[in-house]
Order: C-alpha cells, then structure tokens, then sequence
C-alpha cells in the first residue's frame, strides 16, 4: 500500500502552483500530490502537466470543468485516494499560506501520537495568523468558537483547511453524505470524524495569507458556514454515525 498522498485543489494558481509542488517533495517524509484543478483559465493545469514529465510516477492531476466547490474537489480526490491506496490523506491549499514543511508535523501527528485526523491549528496555541487584515481574523476566530459552541466539538481551528486523515477515517465517514461545498466542508468533515468516534488532533502552525495569487474567500463562504453547523446539529440528531472499528 502507498503511504502519504497531499490533495491540492487549485483555481487560477500559475504563480504558485510549481513551487508549492516542489516543496512538498522536498520534504523527508515522502509524499505524492493529485491536484484538483477546477478549469483554471491562467493556465495552471498546463504548468502541472509539464512537471508531470518531471515527476511521472508521483504527480498526479484532475481537471474538472469550471468551480464545483472546494468540498466537491476534495471528495473526488479522497475517493481517488481510496482508489489508489494511500495510508495517509492530507488537505493542503497551493498558495503556501499552509507551509510544506508542516506536513511532516501532521503525518507524525497521525503515525506516532495516535491521531486518526491531524489539524494545523491557528488558534490552538493563541492567534497564529500572518498578514492577515484583523478583521477577517477576528471574524475566523470567532466563527471557530461558534461552531465549537453549537457543535460540542473540542477543537479550537474548527474552520482549518490544512489536515492529515488516516485511510480508515475516509473510509467510514460515508463521503456521499458530506454535503458541504465551501467553507462549512471542512467544518462537516471534522464533526463527521468527530461524531464517528475518531481521534482528532491539533498540531499548531503560523497560517501565512497568500504572498501571490487571489483569495478565494467571501461573505457567502461564511454565510453557509454560519447557517450549516444549525443544520448540521440538528441533523446530527437524527441520524446514525457509522463508528471507528476498534482494535
């Protein structure tokens, strides 16, 4: 079985998309990369593709047509995942707001500390957030000790796009039943895990926003965020969450 696959879901990321590849395999550990390109027009999944000749057994990438939603791209990428036979899954963004060199952290989070899903936490060790413009801080922050309230969930980044999953976590969480495309996907995926009877773990990292390239962030990603984790508590009340074999 193949060990460590990081999932990249990329949109007009020419600026970044080959360094970020080449730092991921920089690192010790070990990792291979399928990025998920939602039809970029700048041109990314072309750079992909040519460092595909460079890498041919350990990149890998699926280009779909148009923005389907960030929760819709990492689903079909852990399926692949699945499919392929990875060990360890991780979720990274490709504008190295999230630092290659943390994978290493999360995958030891995982293989030695016990950890079913790792999480690079923000706020898990105070506000560790750069260049960031304090509200949209204060509005991510917040929104974390929301969910945490309504939830009962005992993580202090629940809204963290930056994780490692063990294989058996993606393959008792029903992926079908995530229904979340934007910003409240990651938050679904973590009271799944949570709800599933799995252990997640948070690892403290420094998010630094994007140097390059355009955010992808806006109100209505938080609007869903806000309004989901209502319908995600009161659904939770109804419905029977396959759980974590035990050993």
């Amino acid at each position: 079985m193949k060990s460590n696959l990081v999932i990249i879901p990329t949109y007009n990321e020419k600026e970044n998309i080959e360094n970020i590849i080449r730092s991921v395999f920089d690192q010790p550990t070990g990792f291979h990369i399928l990025v998920m390109d939602d039809g970029s027009p700048d041109g990314t999944a072309a750079i992909i593709k040519k460092l595909q000749t460079e890498f041919s057994s350990s990149l890998f990438l699926i280009e779909r047509k148009g923005k389907l939603g960030l929760g819709t791209a990492y689903i079909t990428g852990f399926k692949w995942a699945l499919e392929h036979g990875y060990e360890y899954i991780f979720e990274m963004d490709a504008d190295f707001s999230h630092n290659p060199v943390d994978l290493n952290r999360l995958y030891d989070a995982c293989t030695n500390q016990g950890a079913d899903v790792a999480i690079g936490s923000r706020y898990v060790t105070g506000v560790n957030v750069v260049n960031w413009p304090i509200g949209r801080v204060l509005m991510s922050y917040f929104a974390s000790k929301y969910v945490r309230f309504i939830l009962g969930v005992n993580i202090a980044d629940t809204t963290a796009g930056f994780k490692c999953f063990r294989r058996e976590v993606l393959e008792t969480i029903e992926l079908d039943n995530i229904r979340f495309k934007g910003y409240a996907f990651q938050i679904e995926m973590k009271y799944t895990a949570f709800k599933c009877g799995f252990t997640l773990q948070e690892v403290p990292i420094i998010f630094i926003n994007r140097v390059l390239g355009t955010s992808k962030m806006n109100s209505g990603i938080f609007g869903e965020a806000f309004f989901g984790v209502i319908q995600l508590k009161i659904s939770s009340l109804f419905r029977k969450f396959p759980q974590k074999k035990k050993n």
